[in-house]
Protein backbone atom coordinates (compact mmCIF):
# COMPACT_ATOMS: atom_id res chain seq x y z
CA UNK A 1 0.00 0.00 0.00
CA UNK A 2 1.25 3.49 -0.88
CA UNK A 3 1.81 5.90 1.99
CA UNK A 4 -0.41 8.94 1.24
CA UNK A 5 2.17 11.25 2.78
CA UNK A 6 4.74 10.24 0.19
CA UNK A 7 2.38 11.43 -2.55
CA UNK A 8 2.18 14.98 -1.25
CA UNK A 9 5.79 15.60 -0.32
CA UNK A 10 5.26 15.64 3.43
CA UNK A 11 8.45 15.88 5.41
CA UNK A 12 7.19 16.08 8.96
CA UNK A 13 7.04 13.08 11.23
CA UNK A 14 3.40 13.79 12.11
CA UNK A 15 0.76 12.39 9.78
CA UNK A 16 -1.62 14.73 8.03
CA UNK A 17 -5.33 14.08 8.44
CA UNK A 18 -7.11 12.81 5.35
CA UNK A 19 -10.65 13.78 4.37
CA UNK A 20 -12.76 12.54 1.50
CA UNK A 21 -14.07 15.16 -0.89
CA UNK A 22 -17.61 15.10 0.51
CA UNK A 23 -16.40 15.67 4.07
CA UNK A 24 -13.89 18.33 2.95
CA UNK A 25 -16.71 20.25 1.23
CA UNK A 26 -18.80 20.14 4.39
CA UNK A 27 -15.86 21.28 6.56
CA UNK A 28 -14.12 23.65 4.12
CA UNK A 29 -14.26 26.69 6.38
CA UNK A 30 -12.78 24.73 9.28
CA UNK A 31 -10.09 23.19 7.07
CA UNK A 32 -9.09 26.61 5.72
CA UNK A 33 -8.83 27.89 9.30
CA UNK A 34 -6.52 24.96 10.10
CA UNK A 35 -4.40 25.76 7.06
CA UNK A 36 -4.14 29.39 8.18
CA UNK A 37 -2.78 28.09 11.50
CA UNK A 38 -0.09 26.10 9.68
CA UNK A 39 -1.66 22.64 9.46
CA UNK A 40 -2.06 20.70 6.23
CA UNK A 41 -4.73 18.14 5.34
CA UNK A 42 -5.04 15.67 2.50
CA UNK A 43 -8.17 15.56 0.36
CA UNK A 44 -8.94 12.15 -1.13
CA UNK A 45 -11.45 10.60 -3.49
CA UNK A 46 -12.44 7.01 -2.78
CA UNK A 47 -9.49 6.77 -0.39
CA UNK A 48 -6.94 7.93 -3.00
CA UNK A 49 -5.11 11.12 -2.00
CA UNK A 50 -5.56 13.79 -4.68
CA UNK A 51 -4.69 17.13 -3.13
CA UNK A 52 -3.19 18.82 -0.11
CA UNK A 53 -4.68 21.88 1.55
CA UNK A 54 -2.10 23.76 3.54
CA UNK A 55 -0.73 27.13 4.57
CA UNK A 56 0.80 29.59 2.16
CA UNK A 57 4.39 29.81 3.29
CA UNK A 58 5.44 33.42 3.12
CA UNK A 59 8.54 34.08 5.10
CA UNK A 60 9.12 37.65 6.25
CA UNK A 61 12.57 37.65 4.61
CA UNK A 62 11.18 37.49 1.07
CA UNK A 63 10.80 41.25 0.65
CA UNK A 64 13.07 42.96 -1.86
CA UNK A 65 15.87 44.87 -0.21
CA UNK A 66 17.07 47.54 -2.62
CA UNK A 67 20.77 48.31 -2.51
CA UNK A 68 21.67 44.91 -1.11
CA UNK A 69 24.44 44.43 -3.71
CA UNK A 70 25.54 48.06 -3.91
CA UNK A 71 29.20 48.14 -4.90
CA UNK A 72 29.19 44.42 -5.84
CA UNK A 73 27.93 44.77 -9.42
CA UNK A 74 29.32 46.96 -12.17
CA UNK A 75 27.67 47.82 -15.45
CA UNK A 76 29.86 48.76 -18.39
CA UNK A 77 29.54 52.31 -19.68
CA UNK A 78 28.64 50.98 -23.14
CA UNK A 79 25.94 48.63 -21.80
CA UNK A 80 23.12 50.26 -23.75
CA UNK A 81 25.09 51.20 -26.89
CA UNK A 82 23.80 49.80 -30.18
CA UNK A 83 25.06 46.31 -31.01
CA UNK A 84 27.68 45.84 -33.73
CA UNK A 85 26.31 45.07 -37.21
CA UNK A 86 27.67 41.49 -37.19
CA UNK A 87 25.77 40.64 -34.01
CA UNK A 88 22.55 42.26 -35.27
CA UNK A 89 22.78 40.20 -38.48
CA UNK A 90 23.30 37.04 -36.41
CA UNK A 91 20.10 37.77 -34.45
CA UNK A 92 18.26 38.18 -37.74
CA UNK A 93 19.58 34.85 -39.02
CA UNK A 94 21.87 36.27 -41.68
Amino acid sequence: MVNPLSLVGATSATAMKQFNIHEAKARLSSLVDQAARGKSVIIAKSGTPLARLGPINESPGTKVRFGLLKGEITIADDFDDPLPEAILRAFEGE
